[in-house]
């Protein structure tokens, strides 16, 4: 099959444009890291369905994001993405991030079932982005896990936009049923557990593969 490069082109530039956004801000935003990585956490993510709706081959995603998880691993040693890794704590979520996309895509493209590498992608990138940007800012109700804290206003964030993400790509391909309706809300409801689970950043791993397996795996059981 000839590799669509126009779609990839599309793909490309959009990346590049969120990390111009992102490298911008950085760069006058005075020592707001949080904000520079949710950019990049939330833009970077949606070119996943770019991918779907352009068709792009699962080889240009799955080397795309060996190529991302390379660079995100280095820039843990040096400066290459400064103010993305520069969360104020141990982590390795930017590497974690590039890895799950690579997984999914892997799983999905080749069982002609890319909406639920869609979905676990997006659960990662609006869930968990806006839910720790409401946390951070609006988070007054505070819990523990594992030593992790969290709040109960970013957790309500992540369970609300699970629901919502799950609910459209599911309905959306998969029909309107109670089926769909419940499967999103068991998705939202693990995703929300998953992303409590955070530390070292492996909530950008769990909480993507938790929440497409989920679907994938309950979508075969009950439709």
């Amino acid at each position: 099959m000839a590799l669509p490069k126009p779609a990839v082109g599309i793909a490309a530039i959009w990346v590049l444009f969120i990390l111009l956004i992102a490298w911008v801000v950085n760069r006058f935003a005075n020592g707001e890291a949080e904000i520079v990585r949710k950019i990049v956490h939330i833009g970077t993510g949606n070119v996943i369905l770019l991918a779907w709706w352009l068709d792009i081959p699962p080889s240009v995603g799955i080397t795309a994001s060996i190529l991302a998880s390379a660079i995100t691993l280095l820039s843990y040693r040096f400066p290459i993405l400064p103010g993305i890794n520069s969360v104020g704590r141990q982590s390795l979520g930017t590497f974690f991030y590039s890895l799950s996309i690579g997984i999914l895509i892997a799983w999905f493209w080749y069982l002609q079932q890319p909406q639920y590498a869609v979905l676990g992608i997006l659960v990662m990138t609006w869930g968990d982005g806006l839910a720790a940007l409401i946390g951070q800012r609006f988070g007054k109700h505070k819990y523990k896990v594992f030593g992790a804290e969290k709040s109960w206003e970013g957790s309500l964030t992540m369970m609300l936009v699970s629901y919502l993400v799950s609910s459209l790509i599911l309905i959306g391909t998969q029909g309107n049923s109670w089926q769909n309706w419940a499967i999103s809300l068991l998705v939202a409801l693990i995703a929300t557990a998953l992303e409590a689970f955070s530390f070292l950043g492996i909530d950008n791993l769990t909480v993507p593969l938790g929440s497409a397996a989920v679907a994938f795996f309950l979508s075969q059981l009950v439709l």
